[in-house]
């Protein structure tokens, strides 16, 4: 390919920065902004014909403004000429209106998939999606990084002996997740199992264990609301966890999330910067972990058309020791 090109929209220009630091290349030059009339604006500042250009833009804050924001950004790629455009994704906004549940609902994220391959994006760079099968709503390649390999050699460099570790999954559908961390950081897996009627928890049961005197990691996805992954932790604490740790690649905290944190006994939050933090979302309790480097790497080796699977195995390795 030819020259590569990192240029960012208004969702996280910090992530953007840290990534061309990396790549040691410069921030592409681009403006992004409204008309007075509130319609998104965009206008490349420099040549891009032939170029490989990669637009980091997670759908978070104002979703919707986001999408339509990254849409137009590749739009504006592709007419400008460029050779290869990829959508980097670390957070892709509607990932968890994935299915049907119900009658009469959309699969919203299938509709973004397609308005993002629409608008001529030739790849996807994606991270920790809430649902691993979204990639396939994609009629494009799909790169999916997790964050793991960063939260696992944070909460391995704690300290604490495995013997004294329980990792706790919130509920059914991250046993996966939870039992991959305790591959790396050891420990004892437990599950927390849940009783949903409707919107409402009515039951919450702690499968394996012990817990009681134990340290506890509880790790999912995301944070959004923050009742689940917060609702796990009071069980934990009402079971005898010693100490209670909390670690999430995306940090959402939207609605009472930073209320029910605050009022939850945690000695850590660990999120990524996958999604920017802002003042009035910040807690002592709250750290932010970078996956800048982990982005990079993985931009560096798709440009030179080197494998992805070998870094995956790399960055295992690397958390592992």
């Amino acid at each position: 390919m030819n020259e590569l090109m990192v240029f960012s929209g208004r969702a996280n220009p910090g992530l953007a920065h840290k990534v061309c630091k990396y790549l040691r290349v410069d921030p592409g030059k681009i403006i992004v902004d409204q008309f007075p009339d509130g319609e998104t604006r965009v206008k490349i500042e420099q040549d891009v014909r032939g170029g490989d250009v990669f637009i980091i833009q997670p759908t978070c804050g104002d979703v919707n403004n986001a999408i339509m924001e990254l849409l137009i950004m590749i739009d504006s790629f592709k007419r400008a000429s460029a050779a290869r455009i990829t959508a980097c994704m670390p957070y892709f906004g509607y990932a968890r209106q994935d299915r049907k549940d119900e009658g009469r609902v959309p699969i919203t994220s299938k509709l973004v998939a397609n308005l993002i391959t629409r608008a001529g994006a030739d790849r996807v760079l994606a991270m920790d999606l809430h649902a691993a099968q979204i990639q396939g709503f994609f009629d494009i390649p799909v790169d999916h990084l997790t964050a793991s390999p960063v939260l696992d050699a944070f909460f391995r460099d704690l300290g604490y002996d495995p013997d004294e570790v329980v990792v706790v999954s919130p509920d059914e559908g991250s046993i996966k997740r939870a039992a991959s961390h305790v591959k790396v950081i050891g420990g004892n897996l437990a599950i927390i199992d849940k009783r949903r009627y409707g919107n409402r928890v009515d039951q919450e049961n702690l499968i394996g264990g012990p817990i009681e005197g134990k340290v506890c990691f509880i790790f999912d996805d995301l944070i959004s609301t923050a009742s689940s992954i917060c609702g796990a932790a009071r069980l934990v604490h009402k079971m005898g966890a010693k100490k209670t740790y909390l670690g999430a690649t995306h940090g959402v905290f939207c609605g009472d999330a930073i209320k029910t944190l605050s009022e939850t006994p945690l000695e850590q939050i660990v999120v990524t910067d996958t999604i920017p933090l802002s003042q009035e979302k910040q807690l002592p309790t709250i750290t932010v972990l970078s996956v800048a480097p982990l982005i990079g790497e993985a931009i560096r080796r798709i440009h030179f058309n080197e494998s992805l699977s070998r870094l995956f195995t790399e960055m295992a390795v690397w958390s592992a020791h």
